[in-house]
């Protein structure tokens, strides 16, 4: 765990100008086995300390891979040097951040490290166990992934705080081959907040989840096509989930509003049906911890939910504390960095669309030809909020019922547009927090929806 060196530097800190005196350690821990050997066993650390200062609307910033009495001197200088040389040679002449209240928030959670072989041993019997059972699969990995940012932050104005956040995973991946020789493979991601022994405590409980990997793909080994053109659907979890975050969450960062996201002329305007609504949950979603909780943010703004979207309407951006001040808004703990050597962006933290009153089962009833897609391994939105998603396995619907599976194919819209046709929403809530959100830095986010059926364009073979 970091230890305190910085609270003796708050001293340091020059009269009415706002600072930032960060310090943070990254951690990765990584092991993967294809065919059951090891292609990948990586341990990294990083850390450092790094300081941020504002003045007349300019900010100043700097940093160092070292983490000691001497480097913070250092990084709070040269933040301040670089505050008024950009002060000095371009006139914003912007008034000073607003005041916010004083705070502190210290984490109880303690990162404990763990042998790489326990790693490995732990791999190693779930790959026995899948191919002793699955013999005739074509190919199989397991990637076990464990990462954390730990940090110290201590502003001139606002929260200071001690905080962390570990998350680890195992990935399971089952490859086979459809009649034609095809490969057809699925993945299914298992993990949480937490270290690896909080989420892992042997491998025999991830054998069920194995075997409905393997369920699902010899499904989607005997699937048809889905027919291509716009279509009745129903969006799974994982889908609602990154529709919420690619699709409409970036396009309200306010930095990319300033940017011209297409959110910029739609605020308190209609953009999805009555029963359209997104929230960025800051802690606790739904009476429970968020998949990644944040509590204080990296300019010191103590965390609050934002409601983004409440009953179709648009109501707020994500912001940092100085877009925030430019829109007339709260600024609610959205401004991260990565790594010591990063400085905060607007980020989002567990975005997701509010779950509604009907069950699947009412969902695809409902439906009298169309899909269920259940699962995706990638897609991309740009700022206009039109998207493209792959969808990796997914479901016929015929005259209310379940048919045959689909094989890989694609969805497309825009959001603003596509959101419009929202007409049901399962009662159900699914979240996902593996993935690293790839704004210029990388950043945990989790993602999360209820099932959603709505109209969209389907890419077909």
């Amino acid at each position: 765990m970091l230890e305190d060196k910085l609270k003796n530097s708050i001293s340091l800190f020059k009269d009415n100008v706002h600072t930032e005196l960060r310090a943070s350690e990254n951690r990765k821990r990584l092991v993967k086995l294809i065919g059951g050997n090891i292609t990948s066993n990586i341990r990294t650390e990083e850390s450092g300390v790094c300081a941020r200062v504002y003045k007349n609307g300019l900010y100043g910033f700097s940093s160092v891979a070292e983490y000691n009495d001497e480097a913070i001197k250092k990084v709070l200088n040269k933040a301040n040097e670089n505050a008024c040389f950009m002060s000095k040679h371009i006139d914003k002449n912007k008034p000073n951040l607003d005041l916010l209240n004083k705070g502190v928030y210290n984490t109880d959670i303690i990162i404990k490290e763990i042998e790489q072989k326990k790693y490995i041993e732990f791999l190693k019997e779930l790959d026995n166990y899948i191919v002793t059972k699955y013999p005739l699969l074509k190919s199989r990995s397991l990637t076990m992934t464990e990462d954390s940012m730990e940090k110290l932050l201590y502003v001139s104005s606002g929260y200071n705080g001690h905080t962390a956040m570990p998350r680890s995973y195992i990935y399971i991946t089952l490859i086979t081959e459809a009649g034609d020789g095809t490969p057809v493979e699925l993945t299914h991601i298992v993990g949480d907040f937490g270290i690896f022994t909080d989420n892992f405590k042997n491998p025999e409980s991830l054998y069920k989840d194995i075997d409905k990997l393997y369920e699902m793909l010899m499904k989607k080994r005997e699937g048809v096509h889905a027919k291509a053109g716009y279509q009745t659907v129903i969006l799974g979890g994982d889908l609602s989930g990154m529709l919420a975050h690619e699709a409409v969450g970036h396009t309200v960062e306010a930095d990319l509003v300033l940017g011209g996201s297409v959110a910029a002329h739609n605020l308190n305007k209609k953009i999805g049906s009555d029963l359209v609504n997104l929230v960025d949950f800051a802690h606790t979603a739904l009476g429970k911890r968020a998949p990644l909780p944040v509590y204080v943010d990296d300019e010191g703004v103590k965390a609050e939910d934002t409601v983004i979207i409440e009953n179709g309407v648009l109501k707020q951006y994500m912001n940092n504390r100085e877009t925030a001040k430019h829109f007339g808004m709260c600024p609610r703990g959205n401004a991260s960095a990565f790594k010591f050597s990063d400085e905060p962006l607007i980020r989002m933290r567990n975005t997701a669309f509010l779950p509604g009153k009907n069950t699947l089962d009412d969902l695809i009833a409902s439906v009298e030809d169309g899909y269920y897609f259940t699962h995706t391994n990638n897609g991309q939105a740009d700022t206009t909020s039109e998207f493209m998603f792959g969808v990796c396995m997914g479901y016929e619907i015929k005259k209310g019922k379940l048919g045959k599976a689909v094989l890989d194919t694609t969805i497309s819209g825009v959001a603003f547009d596509m959101l419009k046709t929202v007409d049901m929403l399962s009662n159900n809530m699914n979240w996902l927090s593996a993935g690293f959100c790839g704004k210029k830095q990388p950043m945990p986010g989790g993602i999360g929806g209820p099932e959603m059926r709505c109209k969209l364009m389907i890419g077909g073979r």
